[in-house]
C-alpha cells in the first residue's frame, strides 16, 4: 500500500470520526425545527441513525479508492430518512418542494438530506473537504503511473 493510499484511509477515517460525533446533534435538530415536541423521538432516531450511516460510512472508507461505488455524501445524505421517519409518524405536514428535488430524491419529502458535509458542521465540512482532496491525488496518481494520459490532460 502507497502511502499517498495509507493517507487516503486515514482522510476517510477522519471523515467518518467527524459525522460520528456530529450526526446525532443534526438528526435532533433537524427534526426540532419541525416539530419542537419530538425531542424524545428525535433522540431515539438520531442513535439509530448514527449507528446505521456512521457503520455504513466506516465501512465504504476502508475500501481501496477504486472499489468505493457510491460516495460518502450519498451515504451520509441517506440519514435524513431518520428524522423524515419521524416527522411522517407525527403527521408533520411535509415541505413544498420544486420538481428538481422531488425527481432528485422523492423520498425526502422534508427536505433534510444533507447537501454537503458542511450541513452537519464545520468540522464535517473540513474533512470532507480534506477526504476529496486525497481521493483526486489518488486517482490522479494512480492514472499517471499507468501510463494513461487522459489523467494528464493528453489528446487521445
Amino acid at each position: 500500500m502507497t502511502t499517498d493510499h495509507q493517507r487516503f484511509l486515514a482522510y476517510g477515517v477522519a471523515l467518518a470520526d467527524a459525522i460520528d460525533v456530529s450526526i446525532e446533534a443534526w438528526v435532533v435538530s433537524v427534526t426540532l425545527a419541525r416539530a419542537p415536541d419530538l425531542g424524545d423521538e428525535a433522540a431515539a432516531a438520531a442513535v439509530r441513525c448514527r449507528e446505521e450511516v456512521v457503520g455504513r460510512l466506516r465501512a465504504l472508507l476502508v475500501l481501496d479508492v477504486d472499489r468505493q461505488s457510491v460516495t460518502p455524501l450519498e451515504i451520509l445524505r441517506s440519514a435524513a430518512a431518520f428524522p423524515t421517519a419521524v416527522l411522517l409518524s407525527a403527521g408533520v405536514e411535509v415541505a413544498r418542494r420544486d420538481d428538481l428535488d422531488v425527481r432528485r430524491d422523492p423520498d425526502d419529502v422534508y427536505a433534510l438530506a444533507p447537501a454537503t458535509f458542511a450541513d452537519l458542521g464545520p468540522e464535517a465540512g473540513d474533512a470532507g473537504i480534506a477526504w476529496g482532496a486525497a481521493k483526486a491525488h489518488v486517482h490522479l496518481a494512480r492514472r499517471r503511473e499507468s501510463g494513461d494520459g487522459q489523467a494528464r490532460g493528453e489528446d487521445p
